[in-house]
């Protein structure tokens, strides 16, 4: 049932991360380990569901329908949640039927798949989308794409008050901003809103900066109210969605000190690297770095 859902409070934990190009640079990186929250509901994708789950709830609806990719975190940790805590999903996906291991997992979960090709999914923002799946589950909830809005972004916010009470165990006084993967904007949107304009938050793109992530950010923190926002983003795409090539691979295999994926986390990390190596951050620095999961996708790149 939705309501057993919001009865869970997952704590993620602060952990120092070393590495020899932090300790030559002088830069102390930290990291958020929400992909360890849980072996299934993990990474930022819970945290962006949380609040519209209780929405749903409020509602009176028994379930959560949404969108996604085949190899897509969000209706992953969307299927796992309704597994574990007994409410259907309904998946809408990008393409044509294909198997892969995260659409394996959502059949597993029990989540009703419904393909809509590629011309379909790109008529997810078009007004009435959503009509003719009102009328056939008049009773589940619409989802956007990755959970993605202020209810997503305001769910995410919490991670900062986790940080801030953690910051002793890891010897830090203080921090000077975070450093995450951003799909959508909405995670980054929420550190913006909750750091307020006190410290930076740095997004890095997993795709392009066509995409709308730019605008996505900025009507959040509009709708939000908020009027000084201190964010920077930044095209870690490598060229687009998905685009892996042999130097990201080599940097993700290197990097034995912590698991990466190489759609987020892998690529933000990467351009953490160059732009500390460039001089971007002065010795002292000590940065949040957000690991948003996701590792559950390396599955289709093996």
């Amino acid at each position: 049932m939705l309501a057993s859902a919001l009865d869970w409070y997952p704590q993620p934990l602060l952990e120092p991360l070393h590495l020899d190009w932090l300790a030559r640079a002088g830069v102390e990186v930290a990291v958020l380990r929400l992909d360890r929250i849980d072996p299934l509901i993990s990474g930022n994708k819970w945290f962006k569901l949380v609040r519209s789950l209780r929405a749903a709830h409020e509602a009176g609806a028994d379930g959560i329908i949404s969108l996604g990719g085949a190899y897509s975190n969000h209706l992953h940790a969307l299927a796992a949640a309704g597994k574990r805590f007994g409410f259907p999903t309904v998946g809408l996906l990008r393409g044509h039927p294909r198997e892969t291991p995260t659409v394996r997992d959502l059949q597993a979960f029990g989540m009703q798949l419904h393909w809509l090709g590629y011309g379909g999914y790109r008529e997810r923002h078009a007004a009435g989308f959503w009509e003719p799946w009102r009328r056939r589950y008049p009773h589940l909830y619409p989802l956007p794409e990755g959970g993605a809005g202020l209810t997503g972004a305001q769910g995410c916010m919490t991670w900062a008050a986790h940080a801030r009470e953690q910051l002793a165990a890891v010897g830090w006084a203080d921090y000077h901003g975070w450093w995450l993967a951003c799909g959508t904007g909405t995670s980054l949107a929420g550190l913006v809103l909750a750091e307020a304009g006190e410290r930076p938050v740095y997004g890095v793109l997993a795709v392009p900066v066509d995409h709308g992530v730019a605008q996505q950010v900025e009507s959040i923190v509009q709708e939000a109210g908020l009027g000084n926002p201190l964010y920077e983003l930044l095209d870690g795409s490598r060229g687009g969605f998905a685009r892996v090539d042999t130097e990201l691979t080599d940097f993700i295999q290197r990097t034995g000190a912590i698991e990466l994926e190489p759609l987020y986390t892998g690529k933000a990390l990467m351009l953490l690297k160059a732009r500390i190596e460039a001089g971007g951050f002065a010795p002292g620095t000590r940065l949040i770095f957000v690991h948003t999961g996701g590792l559950q996708g390396r599955r289709g790149f093996e």
